[in-house]
């Protein structure tokens, strides 16, 4: 069996750049809420379109979009109604 190589210079830059994409992130945050919902969307949009072949790909992808917004904005105001101070 052959050992597997490792490359640290390639774990070094990833770290590198995770870092400065996170600091970056403490500044701008929508920008990283959008990509995040995206990428999240790319789980649902595939589940949305397996569950009924009736959908076409555009629409799983609306649905999939609306269901996120649709949980993120329902836990918005969950905070949003029990915790009123901090926003």
């Amino acid at each position: 069996m052959k050992p597997i190589q490792r490359y640290p210079i390639l774990s070094d830059q990833l770290l590198e750049t995770v870092t400065e994409i996170w600091s970056a992130s403490k500044r701008q945050k929508l920008p990283l809420y959008l990509f995040i919902a995206m990428c999240l969307n790319l789980v649902v949009a595939p589940l949305v379109l397996a569950a009924d072949q009736q959908f076409s790909r555009t629409q799983a992808w609306a649905l999939g979009l609306l269901g996120i917004v649709t949980v993120a904005l329902s836990i918005y105001l969950f905070f949003v109604m029990f915790i009123p101070e901090k926003f």
